[in-house]
Formats: C-alpha cells, sequence, structure tokens
C-alpha cells in the first residue's frame, strides 16, 4: 500500500520539486508544498493537502504543479475511488500568493497564460472533495469550487476580496460563484471583497455541509469512502453529466444525459447493480 512519506513543511513555494511513483512502485515521491497520503479503511482515499502555513497557505505555482502531478496519480491509480484536498485549520488557502504575482505585467501574463494550468483539478474523472477550514480567499476560493463538492469547517470563510487589491478573480471566480449562489451575491461578493462564513454560504448553496473544525477531513474521507463503494464508471458518467449542466443548453444537457445514460447499460456493473437490487443484496462492483 502506498504512502508518499516524505512531508516536507517548507513556507517558501521552491520550484525543486522531485517525484517519485506510487503505490506499484517502491519509491517515494517527495513534495515540497503539499502532503500526499491515502486515507480509509480501505486506503482508497487520496488525501492533498496543501501545506505553506506561514503562508497560510498562498496558492503559488510550483504549489500547483505538485497538486496537479499528485492528482495525475491519484487519477491513474485504481485503488483510489475519490481525492480529498484540504489545508489546515487556519486556512485552506488565503489566496493566490501576491509575492509572485507583484513584479509581472501584462505581457508576462497574457504571453505565458498564467495560471492555465491551474484547473487541472476540473479534468479529474474521479470526485475530488474540498475539505475547507478557515480562509478559502481569492484563489483558494477559487480552487475549491473547482472541486465537485465542498465540506466546510464552523470556522471558513470564503470570499473574493482581489477588488481589493485592484485586480479581479482570474481562476474562476466571476463565472463559478454566480453558478454556485447566484447573480446578486456573487457580484455582491466580488464587488466589495467580503468575506462569506460558513453558515452563509451553506445557505447560499456554495457548500455541502459544515463540521467542527476536527471532524471535517475525516467527514470528507467518509464521503470519499461512500462514493468508492459505488461503480466507478457510473460515478464518472454522472460527474461527467453534471457538471455539463453548467456549460450547455437544457436541451443539449438532456441530450448528453441521455447518452452516458445508455453507455451504463454496457456495462456489467449497470447489469450486477440492477441484479443485486432485485436480489436484495449489496452489489459487488467490479468497474467493468
Amino acid at each position: 500500500m502506498f504512502r508518499l512519506v516524505s512531508r516536507l513543511a517548507r513556507t517558501g513555494c521552491s520550484s525543486s520539486t522531485h517525484f517519485g511513483a506510487i503505490r506499484s512502485l517502491s519509491s517515494t515521491a517527495t513534495f515540497e508544498n503539499i502532503i500526499v497520503d491515502t486515507r480509509g479503511a480501505k486506503a482508497n482515499v487520496g488525501l492533498i493537502q496543501l501545506n505553506r502555513p506561514k503562508a497560510l497557505n498562498a496558492l503559488c505555482d510550483p504549489l500547483m504543479r505538485e497538486v496537479n502531478e499528485a492528482l495525475d496519480r491519484f487519477e491513474s491509480d485504481d485503488e483510489i475511488a475519490a481525492v480529498v484536498i484540504t489545508g489546515n485549520e487556519k486556512a485552506f488557502a488565503a489566496g493566490a500568493d501576491i509575492k509572485e504575482m507583484l513584479p509581472l505585467d501584462y505581457k508576462d501574463v497574457a504571453a505565458g497564460s498564467f495560471l492555465s494550468h491551474w484547473d487541472r483539478v476540473t479534468r479529474m474523472r474521479k470526485p475530488v472533495i474540498a475539505a475547507v477550514n478557515g480562509f478559502a480567499l481569492g484563489g483558494g476560493c477559487e480552487f475549491a469550487m473547482m472541486c465537485d463538492i465542498i465540506y466546510a469547517g464552523e470556522n471558513a470563510h470564503f470570499g473574493q476580496p482581489e477588488i481589493l487589491l485592484g485586480t479581479i478573480p482570474g481562476a474562476g471566480g466571476t463565472q463559478r460563484l454566480i453558478r454556485a449562489i447566484g447573480k446578486s451575491k456573487a457580484m455582491e461578493q466580488i464587488l466589495t471583497g467580503e468575506k462569506m462564513p460558513a453558515t452563509e454560504a451553506l445557505q447560499s448553496g456554495l457548500v455541502s455541509k459544515i463540521f467542527p473544525v476536527g471532524q471535517l477531513v475525516d467527514e470528507a474521507v467518509k464521503l470519499g469512502e461512500k462514493i468508492g463503494e459505488l461503480s466507478p464508471i457510473a460515478v464518472a458518467f454522472a460527474k461527467e453529466a453534471v457538471n455539463i449542466s453548467c456549460e450547455v443548453s437544457l436541451k443539449e444537457g438532456l441530450r448528453f444525459e441521455k447518452k452516458m445514460f445508455y453507455g451504463t447499460f454496457a456495462t456489467n456493473d449497470r447489469r450486477e447493480g440492477m441484479k443485486a437490487f432485485i436480489e436484495k443484496r449489496k452489489a459487488n462492483f467490479t468497474n467493468t
């Protein structure tokens, strides 16, 4: 069973990153800005913990590249059913690293497609759960919204304060927040930079559930384990169908949903699930 055993708590964002293999290979991977592990009774839930505590887990390019590498490896590991991304009790991620952005000018960000690779998490076929304690501001809020489900600790605060820095959200905040909480509330948050506490985020539909701070990650892992009991094929199809609803018309979304639904009839898991229901027993899904 794999563990990425080297856990380095670096406060700076170093671009020197060394990666090894996971689970099936004997070598280990060393990350400088994140902690990677597996959780759950079957070790089938991947855990990525952002680990720049002195910077309140500010997102920088090296950190995001490490996250992408970990996601790639979890994606290719058939034993991983879901992934949980979290920070620490004080901050999920307090935003993008301002010190990294300050020296940049227009040609740097435009020609270099700045932030273009930060959305790798949105292309995961496996479910990704954000477990948010503390601050999820700016890029941190955007990163949480890229995940499929957000669980929040009682001390969580969400916000897009970029306007206070003379700029605007650049990693999806203006697009995903309105889809999550509606135009009026999203516009208020983005134009004022105000923070939204966990209770308000729950009422607005931004998060699914709230838990005590110390229980948050365990509850997110439990959700990953629950999903892991189901057919991975059906889970991937359902996730894709839900996500496309934000990008196409209702008519096109319904057509796509039907296509995915029909697709399940080519799988053994669909047959096993229906057979188990009729026989009143637990289904034995095989991802085939």
